[in-house]
């Protein structure tokens, strides 16, 4: 079997299907990888940098193609760090390893497809028959009926866990709420915790996002106002509380894990297992999240196996949309020490129609996939109906720089 073609496919659609995701952001895009064979067969892989710059996947893929077409055989690591080589110098972090990502889960899939077996098994085999997973809710919807409501239509999907934001997002106005006073933060967020332990009862995963990892400025927290937090959040069973920080200080996310019974999670944004090595060397995370449509398969694999050693879990993070879920879903079930998985709730089409039957979710639990590869599809009619829309992208907003909604 020999590569004959490496394609970029770009597409945008509906950010969701869940009515208090959409009150916030309407589109998404998205950014797969196609690798084509002699065979007919063909692998699809995502990069989670579809959702944030799109627009320059395509030059980036372009300029891996030659090493793809030129291939001798179908051996990934060989490929893979033939990829990281030649980008040594720009591609050490960030933009080179994301795309490579999307590369690699396409000679994964490929690879499954060919042997007939879903890709966890070529990852090491499967490590768990079903996962926990909970709804990735995003923001905060407020006021708090909006947020209780939210809560209610992801149990009614049939998820046993929740996540959202800190802070909050006024449906009325349209606008997220600012709370900088560290006193004020606390308060807040302790009385919101609060009413959402009340509301759903004792058997619910409540999970909880400073998203710090992308703060800046004023809204950033710091370390004695997020250790103050943590404390007076101890009495109502948070299962962990992610991104708490800025990923600027391996040493303060240690010193916080130290100080709490509530485990600290992070990593989403980190694009190597190098980057994880540094926090795994610090024993700053107590849950690791490496995203496999950002750092790759294999990478998440090793993380895991990184900070098993330690006694430390992983989490999957994934806000990609179908192709970057399921890669997830595949490291995870690779991973001995996955804790959870995320997954986006009352997911719209660039999500549904990519997993197709592949994303199973009973009893709060997905399933372990079946279908040879990573189980996604990338038809000519979704590739019609979703044509990439330039400038639909997510980026932390500063003057001058506003998102297409």
């Amino acid at each position: 079997m020999k590569i004959t073609d490496v394609r970029t496919v770009l597409l945008t659609g509906p950010i969701s299907n869940d009515p208090s995701m959409l009150a916030a952001l309407s589109r998404r895009s998205a950014a797969f990888v196609e690798i084509h064979t002699d065979s007919g067969l063909v692998g699809i892989g995502e990069t989670y940098l579809g959702y944030h710059l799109p627009r320059v996947v395509p030059i980036i893929v372009d300029f891996f193609k030659p090493i793809l077409r030129h291939a001798e055989s179908l051996d990934i690591h060989t490929l893979r760090q033939r990829m990281v080589d030649c980008s040594i110098y720009w591609g050490r972090v960030g933009l080179g390893p994301t795309v490579i990502s999307a590369i690699e889960a396409a000679l994964w899939d490929l690879k499954g497809k060919l042997l007939g077996v879903p890709v966890y098994e070529l990852l090491g085999g499967k490590r768990h028959d079903r996962l926990p997973a909970y709804a990735t809710g995003g923001a905060s919807n407020w006021p708090l009926d909006r947020l209780l409501a939210k809560v209610d239509f992801y149990l009614g999907l049939g998820f046993t866990g929740f996540k959202v934001g800190g802070g909050y997002f006024d449906e009325t106005t349209n606008t997220s709420g600012k709370i900088r006073n560290p006193a004020a933060i606390v308060e807040f967020e302790v009385a919101k915790v609060a009413a959402l332990r009340e509301h759903v009862g004792p058997g619910v995963r409540i999970l909880l996002d400073g998203h710090m990892g992308f703060r800046h400025g004023p809204d950033q927290w710091d370390l004695p106002t997020t250790q103050r937090l943590l404390a007076a959040l101890e009495p109502y069973d948070v299962f962990f509380f992610e991104e708490p920080l800025p990923y600027t200080d391996a040493r303060a996310y240690r010193e916080l894990r130290q100080s709490t019974t509530i485990r600290v999670a992070g990593g989403e944004s980190l694009s190597t297992f190098e980057e994880f090595s540094r926090f795994a060397e610090t024993d700053s995370f107590d849950v690791a999240q490496p995203d496999a449509a950002w750092l790759g398969l294999t990478d998440f694999v090793s993380v895991g196996r990184m900070f098993a050693h330690q006694n430390r879990k992983v989490a999957s993070h994934a806000w990609g949309s179908g192709g970057a879920v399921m890669q997830n879903v595949h490291a995870a079930f690779a991973t001995p020490n996955t804790l959870i998985l995320e997954i986006p709730p009352a997911a719209g089409p660039l999500h549904t129609e990519v997993w197709g039957d592949s994303l199973r979710l009973v009893e709060g639990m997905i399933e372990a996939p079946t279908a040879p590869g990573l189980g996604v599809i990338l038809t000519d009619d979704l590739k019609a109906a979703y044509p990439y829309v330039p400038g639909v992208e997510e980026f932390v907003l500063v003057p001058g720089k506003q998102m297409m909604r």
